[in-house]
């Protein structure tokens, strides 16, 4: 069933890629792993530009979770009480804490809640977009 599922995606090539680890970014519960390692597999493309493309997939996936919690909380969640010094704190210094957002399970809420706290833009998307770029050049090195 895996292999039939990366084998759907193989139909649509890089995009294909590009999609899976866009959509596995979000809250859908997908697997990005899976298709890299099938295109991995197949030997027909750099594995560098296999990284780059899953690596931009997934931080667009994770700036989506990003903006859902920061302008999500208009339409989607209530006010913030920010007068909870564990939030202040989280709320300056949780940044740091998008560079985990590559874990599974725990990664997608995290950048909801991230924006949600409205940390500091860039220094959240660049610290994601570290540990995501990283986990998977790991993979694609462990390959």
């Amino acid at each position: 069933m895996l292999e039939s599922f990366a084998l759907y995606f193989e139909d649509f090539g890089l995009v294909g890629l590009l999609i899976i680890c866009f959509l596995s970014a979000t809250i859908l519960p997908l697997s990005s792993e899976i298709v890299l390692f099938y295109f991995l597999s197949l030997g027909t493309f750099n594995p560098l530009l296999l990284l780059i493309i899953a690596s931009f997939g997934n931080c667009l996936g994770g700036l989506t979770n990003y903006l859902l919690g920061f302008y999500g909380n208009k339409f989607f969640f209530k006010k913030v009480n920010f007068e909870n010094k564990f939030l202040l704190y989280f709320q300056k210094k949780g940044f740091y804490a998008a560079f985990f957002s590559w874990i599974p399970i725990i990664g997608d809420p995290l950048l909801i809640s991230l924006g949600l706290l409205k940390t500091h833009f860039w220094k959240t998307i660049s610290l994601m977009c570290l540990g995501k770029i990283l986990r998977y050049a790991l993979l694609i090195y462990l390959y």
